[in-house]
């Protein structure tokens, strides 16, 4: 044990010597490439969830079996998952946010880290206590507090090594986002959407906890770090510079100051590009009456310069957004997608409002834009000239105006995906999806704004897509050069955990009633292997190599906005933003948990 610990560390300490880039960056590169860690939440910097792992393939993934189990103590949706780096694992919990570090020679934990933080966070959490889990670098592991504490702790020993506040739980700022590290940076969002909090993205210094720069989703162009003659965005069918004060113009008086965008998903990085790529939020307040405009760059696909923070281009999906549509799921980069014949270098984005972009990720050209799950009824489409999605007035609340219940809204405001993040295979270049196949109806009303106090103005109630038979998800196969659905396999409940797909040939996620399934990652519909872990699953599946064996782990633990009513005890149909009565059948089929399931080979 002491001997394969001195190796990996010696490693890593190898590897902070390296010349060029920042070492951090290599150092994290590095460990990606190997297989046999997973080294950062989604895998590797490009978000793909893949692996190239293949002990465990089609052929042999119906005999796997439980390895060990670990319980983290804590209740309420454990998103995310483990991060593994040589013979170390890495866990977390929702609130208060316990990290442990486990051997995976004998699972004993080596250190605890368990900060304190005021309960009264909690409050302020809109959909659940969550965490979407840990970073690494330089030999630390960083740990993003819901009260927006970043942490950095000795990955070795667990000894705070540095802390810095992120924002403000008293003006409704929370923290639930994954931390990620590019170059030598630590980037990391902020919550809040729902409080009137003004969304951004800041950088911070992985050695010293220093911020380095910090920019928002509206506002002065400055503030944004955007240049109005050099940042870019698609209109009438070209890039053209979004122009000075694109936020401003959008808003009304000083709305922007409170308009949301926030940005508590997930980050990619190109490092040959030296971009980071990221979604911003919902505007607020979700009655849109009150808020006329475009309310930019809400809504948004950003493209920014790691080192400066400097936006080089934004896309802008859902204009004036009246269904609480977030824009924040993971942006996906891929090479050599073919679109229209030719070969492309591409961020594809799954978003809530249910349409899959396919967007060239280095000018922001939008090449596809297409429905992921046909129920979507909300727009007609996208007009691939002005990239603006083609409202339907029927279900407009904006059309129907305060007061009116808009009924029969495909998606419902969870999206046609959530954060669940999706994978990409590049063996056959497709991508697997997991998606919530539900509609809602949504009645918007006037709401005054208080620091910290919810800023939502909007009554939902959420249900299965009309002719789905009761189903409220799907599990999609998407080629992203068309725009089109390849295979897709229906769910019960939501499919609400992260995918993951590797080189055996298989894809796997899990249910919101607590089960891990792996299908034949050519054919979604033919299911090799089914298991029931203590509770329902909303975290992700990955997978690492030990000893010269394959392991696959995911975290259960029901909660997240579709499983707020068990996390929380809500009762009443339209608590949890409508959530409560869209999945109050959960009840018959799981309970609250908080486990770790590692899964092996006999």
């Amino acid at each position: 044990m002491a001997s394969k610990r001195t190796y990996t560390w010696g490693i890593l300490l190898g590897l902070a010597a390296l010349p060029g880039l920042a070492f951090a960056n290599q150092e994290v590169i590095k460990l990606t490439q190997d297989s046999k860690n997973w080294a950062m939440q989604a895998g590797n910097m490009q978000n793909q969830r893949y692996s190239a792992l293949k002990q465990i393939n089609k052929e042999n993934v119906k005999n796997l079996r439980v390895a060990w189990t670990f319980s983290t103590g804590v209740l309420r949706g454990h998103e995310g998952g483990p991060l593994v780096i040589g013979d170390m694992l890495y866990i977390h919990s929702p609130f208060p946010n316990k990290v442990f570090a486990i051997s995976l020679a004998d699972q004993q934990i080596k250190w605890k880290y368990e900060p304190r933080q005021d309960p009264t966070v909690i409050p302020v959490m809109c959909c659940d206590t969550v965490n979407r889990g840990l970073a690494y670098a330089d030999g630390k592991i960083f740990l993003q507090q819901a009260d927006t504490n970043l942490v950095a702790l000795d990955a070795k020993t667990g000894k705070e090594m540095w802390k810095v506040k992120n924002g403000d739980p008293k003006k409704g700022e929370t923290n639930t986002n994954a931390p990620h590290v590019f170059k030598d940076k630590v980037i990391t969002g902020i919550s809040g959407g729902e409080f009137g909090v003004r969304g951004f993205v800041a950088a911070y210094d992985i050695k010293s906890g220093r911020q380095v720069w910090k920019a928002y989703s509206t506002g002065p162009d400055a503030e944004m770090l955007m240049d109005p003659d050099k940042t870019m965005t698609w209109t009438d069918g070209k890039m053209a510079p979004v122009g000075r004060d694109s936020s401003l113009k959008s808003w009304q008086g000083d709305q922007w100051k409170i308009g949301g965008g926030t940005t508590w998903g997930w980050y990619s990085y190109d490092p040959k590009l030296n971009l980071m790529y990221y979604g911003s939020g919902n505007p607020s307040t979700w009655n849109p009456v009150q808020r006329p405009g475009d309310n930019k760059w809400s809504m948004t696909i950003w493209a920014r310069d790691v080192d400066t923070g400097q936006a080089k281009w934004v896309y802008q999906m859902t204009p004036h957004d009246e269904w609480d549509f977030d824009g924040v799921n993971e942006m996906i980069l891929a090479d050599g997608v073919n679109v229209k014949g030719k070969p492309r270098n591409v961020l594809v984005h799954f978003d809530r409002n249910g349409f899959g972009y396919t967007l060239d990720r280095v000018t922001g050209q939008l090449l596809v834009a297409e429905k992921y799950d046909p129920k979507v009824n909300w727009a007609t489409h996208v007009d691939m000239k002005t990239g603006r999605p083609q409202v339907v007035a029927k279900y407009s609340t904006q059309a129907q105006g305060a007061d009116v219940n808009t009924k029969q809204i495909c998606p419902a405001a969870l999206g046609t995906k959530d954060q669940q993040p999706a994978a990409y295979n590049p063996a056959n270049k497709m991508f697997y999806v997991p998606t919530n196949h539900v509609c809602m109806d949504y009645e918007p009303f006037k709401v005054e704004y208080t620091a910290g106090q919810p800023y939502v103005g909007a009554t939902l109630s959420m249900f299965p897509a009309p002719g789905s038979h009761g189903g409220m998800g799907n599990f999609i196969m998407w080629d992203a050069g068309t725009g089109k659905i390849v295979k897709s396999k229906a769910e019960k409940f939501s499919v609400w955990s992260g995918a993951l797909v590797t080189a055996g040939g298989i894809a796997c996620y899990g249910t919101l009633e607590g089960y891990v399934k792996c299908v034949d990652a050519s054919n979604i519909s033919k299911e090799l292997y089914k298991f029931k872990t203590p509770s329902g699953i909303i975290g992700n599946l990955n997978t690492w190599q030990y000893k010269g064996k394959q392991y696959i782990g995911v975290l259960s633990g029901i909660g997240g906005w579709a499983g707020i009513g068990l996390a929380a005890g809500l009762e009443k149909d339209t608590d949890g933003l409508g959530a409560v009565g869209g999945y109050k059948e959960l009840k018959n089929y799981t309970e609250l948990g908080g486990v770790l399931t590692v899964f092996v080979l006999p």
